[in-house]
Parts: C-alpha cells; sequence; structure tokens
C-alpha cells in the first residue's frame, strides 16, 4: 500500500525525531535506518524542499527536523513524499458515474480516509513514545528515548 520512498522517509524521520533536536549526517541516518545512502540522500532533498527537514552543509552540518517531533505528523511526512490520493471522481471516467463514486470505490476511498486521520491524528514524538508497545522504532529502548517519553508526557 506504501511505497518503499514513503517506508524510508517515515524510517528518516523517525530517527531524527529520536536525535532531535541533534543533527545527523546521511551517512548516520542510513545506517540507523537501513535506507540505501543514495536513494536516502534525494528523498532527504525531497524532505527538505517539502520543509521536513533542514539540511546544513560543513563541520557541524547535517539534517535535522524543521519542527519538533510533538508537531510533526506522520501525515505531514508521508504528503511530503507521496501524497495519499484520494478518489474524488469516478477513476474509469464512467459519464453515467459522473461525481458519484460506485459501492467499490466508496469504500476504497472511505478506508483511504482512515488511513490519513490515523496518520494526522499521530505525531513523531507520540511513534516514539507509544506505551502499548515493547519495541521502541529504529533502536534498542535505551536512553534517548526514555527522555523522550519524559519529554511527551510535559
Amino acid at each position: 500500500m506504501f511505497s518503499r520512498t514513503v517506508e524510508y522517509a517515515l524510517r528518516a524521520v523517525v530517527h531524527l525525531a529520536h536525535e532531535a533536536p541533534k543533527a545527523r549526517t546521511t551517512a548516520q541516518i542510513a545506517e540507523a535506518t537501513q535506507v540505501p545512502k543514495d536513494y536516502l540522500s534525494k528523498i532527504l532533498q525531497g524532505l527538505a524542499k517539502k520543509g521536513i527537514v533542514d539540511t546544513q552543509r560543513g563541520v557541524g552540518g547535517g539534517v535535522s527536523l524543521t519542527k519538533s517531533p510533538h508537531d510533526l505528523t506522520i501525515l505531514d511526512v508521508v504528503n511530503a513524499v507521496e501524497p495519499i490520493e484520494r478518489i474524488t471522481t469516478c477513476p474509469l471516467n464512467l459519464p453515467n458515474h459522473g461525481p458519484n463514486l460506485c459501492p467499490l470505490h466508496k469504500r476504497m476511498d472511505a478506508a483511504m480516509a482512515l488511513v490519513e486521520e490515523a496518520f494526522r491524528g499521530s505525531t513523531l514524538a507520540e511513534v516514539l513514545a507509544d506505551p502499548t508497545s515493547n519495541s521502541v522504532p529504529l533502536c534498542d529502548g535505551t536512553g534517548a528515548v526514555q527522555t523522550l517519553r519524559l519529554r511527551a508526557s510535559e
């Protein structure tokens, strides 16, 4: 349902949220997220163009989030990479359907609306501090995650 690009972009921003506010190099992000460095570099360029990350060249530079993990949603990231496409008119261009969706496409659009709403309501901080999970995205659950969980509850 989601492309590899969306998956990789989400891995990258979750890692950056985990490390926030520190900047990380592309190589560090690639290693932590197991994303090929060249592919990741293109994804990060796209995220920078959409205002999700900031990139700084040179010593002390790197990639960092432009917003707090508490203010950045999964939907922000997904829409920056490959926006969720809603079905608003008949994809088959059947004239008798007009603006009305058939039962199949109506259900497909309703499913996409649910995904969109779930992603809109999930910040990166919430993903990292999810109390219902025994595992923490992309890390072994040490140190910084506990700090983020404390910040999330403030």
